[in-house]
């Protein structure tokens, strides 16, 4: 048991920088494509290749030549004897071109000291894995998984298994992106498990609720999380059992009491076969939307009042000032010996200057505001308020 764990140890070397520099095209910058390229037939090296007659080295030459990777094989200093088809097409140089050369000239950022280390690991590791950029014959690169054993045969050998990477790659920059923008989202993203578990959370999501961090939500059910009630069991219903997309309005109690107001979409999160794994949830913090709406009716309701209290003051003051007119009328009319009723028609004239005081004050009245009026202080319904000018 113990050697066949030695025998599956695997060193890896990791030679792609952060940003590759070198080697250059004609235009002075470094090109990464996608491989591509016509495939040439490549010969084997019968001196160089173990053989136990003709029909050995003819199997073997099938063999090499039958590997779905870009196959190398070097002598123990890194000088490539063999190649296959498949190397021919992903680095577009021809077999007897190859043939000679370096391994390091095919390998960016390798050198006589990738070699040395090599050489000295496999003779106690089976294999040593690489991730590395390879260099095409045109200096354009392409990143490579590269896999290197030994063959015990003769002076011994280096093989050298390259895989284009180049899609895989890509497909983890995508999936990274999007982990990036999904991160930094100002929408809650939330997704769970068929049994509605969470499985991510966002930060924007725990930010919503007032958690420190998402992964205290972790593990924890949706039900849980927003609320159990009708509107929660709708919409799992809707979506793990009906497939459907769901949207509405939840008013979520967070952790310290506070209830927020949340908007939800909720829809099925499918694997690569179509088939329903969980649910993804989008949430968006309805706070500032009801601040600013609530604002709008208020600004609103001012408006209207406002409005109101203008048209009010414009019809009473007519009717005020023709009745302080004939007031002053009658009091000229009046005798000495009508001296009540000359009190009388005095007291209305300063009523009538009263209400015109009024008037003018709830015309210039710039924010409809109310005082309490009657009633206790606990009491503050409409009819025991009065508009405070």
């Amino acid at each position: 048991m113990a050697d066949m764990k030695n025998m599956s140890r695997t060193m890896r070397i990791d030679l792609i920088p952060d940003v590759p520099t070198e080697p250059l095209g004609d235009d002075g910058h470094r090109r990464i494509v996608v491989s591509s390229g016509s495939v040439r037939t490549t010969t084997c090296l019968s001196s160089q290749l173990p053989s136990d007659g003709a029909n050995s080295q003819s199997r073997y030459h099938e063999l090499l030549q039958s590997i779905y990777d870009a196959a190398l094989i070097t002598d123990l200093n890194g000088v490539i004897l063999e190649s296959n088809t498949r190397a021919t097409e992903f680095l577009q140089w021809s077999s007897d071109d190859l043939k000679g050369e370096m391994v390091s000239s095919v390998i960016s950022g390798a050198d006589a000291s990738l070699i040395d280390t090599l050489t000295e690991n496999l003779e106690s590791e089976r294999y040593t894995l690489i991730q590395a950029y390879c260099i095409r014959h045109d200096n354009s690169l392409f990143p490579a998984e590269i896999a290197v054993n030994r063959l015990r045969v003769g002076d011994g050998k280096l093989c050298f298994f390259i895989r284009d990477i180049t899609i895989r790659r890509q497909a983890e920059e995508m999936l990274r992106t999007e982990h990036n923008a999904i991160q930094n989202a100002a929408n809650g993203i939330v997704i769970a498990d068929l049994n509605a578990t969470l499985e991510y959370v966002n930060p924007a999501f725990a930010s919503m609720l007032g958690y420190d961090s998402a992964e205290a939500l972790f593990g924890a059910d949706v039900r849980t999380v927003v609320g159990e009630g009708e509107a929660t069991d709708l919409m799992l219903e809707h979506v793990l059992e009906h497939g459907l997309t769901w949207t509405g309005e939840i008013e979520v109690v967070k952790p310290d009491g506070e209830a927020v107001n949340l908007a939800i979409l909720a829809t099925c999160n499918r694997n690569s076969e179509g088939e329903t794994v969980g649910i993804v949830f989008s949430f968006t913090d309805l706070s500032d939307r009801m601040r600013a709406e609530a604002a709008l009716r208020e600004s609103e309701h001012q408006r209207v009042m406002l409005e109101s209290l203008g048209a009010a003051c414009h019809h009473l003051g007519q009717p005020a000032t023709v009745l302080t007119a004939n007031l002053e009328i009658i009091k000229k009319r009046l005798t000495s010996s009508d001296q009540l009723v000359c009190d009388l028609v005095d007291n209305s004239i300063l009523t009538m200057e009263r209400l015109g005081d009024v008037l003018r004050k709830l015309n210039t009245v710039n924010e409809y505001r109310t005082t309490r009026y009657v009633g206790n202080n606990s009491d503050d319904s409409f009819e025991s308020r009065i508009l405070e000018i």
